[in-house]
């Protein structure tokens, strides 16, 4: 029987900067990027599944059919009446990017409104991974649904993976933000932040102080992301050092961090050679950065 990584959060439409002044439509959001990349680096023992809602209406089907074609299971994506995706628009400025987001009604604000299908979904799931924008587009309520279906899933075996990915305006206030993410972070077993976002919003003065805080909140292992700088990983309590893989030229650096934990967690969860995941981790990302969009063949 295949092993199932699940991922958990919000698709959304994706308008990419073409090179020409034009845009590509595309489909594309932090955790199905990862369950997209995942796809292309788990071996074949694994099948990868995503979880999330969509609505009723056309460009909700194609979303659909997209992720079905890119090989990813969809049977544990909830179709809603009445609804519809959101939608964000890439702004680049010499490869760095920033974003203008349509997203106020998204069905992807209900994914966690069944337990029943949570559960159903997590039931015999190898790993289970989801970042803090999953939690930021919930209900206060649905966030508590969805760290119980989690925890309780976590307790049957599955191994949790969590990429904070701190996005202050999605939340209602920064506090609430930095109270809910580390709740998220007492029950995963594998965190991936990236150090340059826990600085500005939790005041960590270095890649150590990052790792540090969530192990401390229970995670056995930390790999603290930090751009073209070091890698910090702490693996039960044991700090080590990883230089990162540098890029001549960079074009797009949008889905650097969420390719960079498909090809750490593939390669770790088969392998299990902590600096060998790194560094795979890293030589993905910085092929993703070499090009434009967020999904790069």
């Amino acid at each position: 029987m295949k092993r199932k990584f699940v991922s958990i959060g919000e698709c959304m439409v994706e308008m990419a900067p073409g090179g020409n002044g034009d845009y590509r439509l595309g489909f594309a959001g932090d955790t199905l990027n990862t369950a997209w990349y995942a796809k292309r680096t788990f071996s074949d023992d694994w099948e990868i599944a995503y979880l999330t809602a969509v609505g009723d209406d056309e460009i909700s089907r194609r979303m659909t059919e997209f992720i079905r074609d890119a090989g990813i299971r969809t049977d544990f994506i909830q179709k809603i009446p009445d609804r519809t995706v959101g939608l964000y628009l890439i702004q680049l400025n010499h490869g760095e990017r920033s974003f203008a987001y349509w997203r106020s009604d998204s069905a992807a604000r209900q994914l966690a409104g069944d337990p029943a299908r949570l559960e159903a979904a997590m039931v015999s799931a190898g790993v289970i991974y989801f970042s803090g924008i999953t939690l930021a587009i919930l209900s206060a309520h649905h966030r508590t649904s969805l760290l119980e279906a989690i925890s309780g899933a976590r307790r049957n075996g599955a191994i949790v993976a969590f990429d904070p990915n701190l996005r202050p305006r999605l939340w209602e206030d920064a506090e609430t933000m930095r109270q809910m993410v580390m709740s998220a972070a007492g029950v995963s077993d594998i965190i991936l932040p990236s150090h340059e976002d826990e600085a500005l919003h939790f005041g960590d003065p270095a890649p150590d102080a990052t790792a540090s805080r969530y192990g401390d909140a229970g995670a056995s292992l930390v790999v603290v992301k930090n751009g073209p700088g070091e890698i910090v990983s702490l693996d039960h309590g044991e700090i080590g050092r990883h230089d990162p893989v540098l890029v001549d030229s960079i074009v797009d650096t949008t889905a650097a961090g969420d390719s960079f934990n498909a090809g750490f967690l593939a390669a770790y969860l088969e392998r299990g050679d902590l600096s060998l995941a790194i560094r795979a981790g890293a030589e993905l990302a910085a092929r993703v950065i070499s090009r434009r969009g967020a999904l790069v063949d």
